[in-house]
């Protein structure tokens, strides 16, 4: 058997290679997790960091490589999707991550937090799709009956408490904001994702982009400054 299908199989033993995107959508981390730790060996009562689990996959133990796929696999497949827009994509981005997240546990030191590492691996690993698909994408990727990654829910679906008048905005404001986050320059997209949906401080931000904090902060300010001015004709309309 090739390396790569040894590495596949043990993705799929780690719960990514058969669960679909919308289910990993729907599932709630606190359902997860208690599953990740039955379905890798690493018990409800082992609460080591996530330094340590890869440490352990370092010499070989699968089972924590597992729990780390089942612990992130979520949060990594949100991330893909608000990089490239489209589900299908996403998956596959998010997938590779975890090979390469694999595939390099012989060389892993534990010099930053495992998410740091994670996420530098993502924000590459996209950073180059992006580039290499930037002739084969369409236009206009934004499709508004696409269901967001962390709720599951659709955001145009009509709202029973707005007007017609008021959804029509709404959606607007929606397609304006995806729009003009994704038209940002690709340092300062990549720093809104991690902000505003990912849900990392400065600190965090700044590991992965190998940036001082007051250097992410700045980096941060302008591309909100950006936003603020391109969409301001939908703030002053709220």
């Amino acid at each position: 058997m090739s390396s790569v299908a040894i590495d596949r199989e043990l993705l799929g033993r780690g719960g990514l290679g058969h669960v679909g995107l919308a289910n990993l959508a729907g599932a709630s981390p606190s359902a997860s997790a208690p599953n990740a730790r039955a379905n890798s060996g690493v018990t409800s009562g082992e609460t080591l960091p996530d330094v340590d689990l890869m440490l352990r996959v370092k010499t070989g133990d699968e089972s924590a490589f597992a729990y780390l796929v089942q612990k992130y696999r979520r949060p990594m497949v949100g991330f893909m999707y608000r990089m490239c827009h489209n589900p299908s994509t996403a998956e596959e981005l998010a997938q590779e991550v975890f090979l390469r997240v694999y595939r390099s546990r012989t060389t892993y030191e534990p010099s930053a937090k495992f998410t740091t590492w994670l996420y530098r691996i993502a924000t590459n690993l996209a950073a180059n799709h992006a580039r290499d698909t930037r002739h084969e994408r369409p236009e206009n990727t934004l499709r508004l009956d696409e269901p967001d990654q962390e709720t599951g829910t659709t955001p145009d679906l009509a709202d029973d408490s707005l007007s017609a008048e008021q959804e029509i905005l709404k959606r607007e404001r929606l397609a304006a904001i995806r729009s003009k986050v994704n038209a940002l320059p690709e340092r300062q997209r990549v720093a809104v994702i991690m902000h505003k949906f990912q849900q990392m401080d400065y600190r965090e931000i700044g590991e992965v982009l190998k940036l001082s904090e007051s250097a992410t902060k700045s980096l941060l300010f302008r591309a909100y400054e950006t936003l603020r001015e391109q969409l301001k004709e939908f703030v002053s309309g709220k």
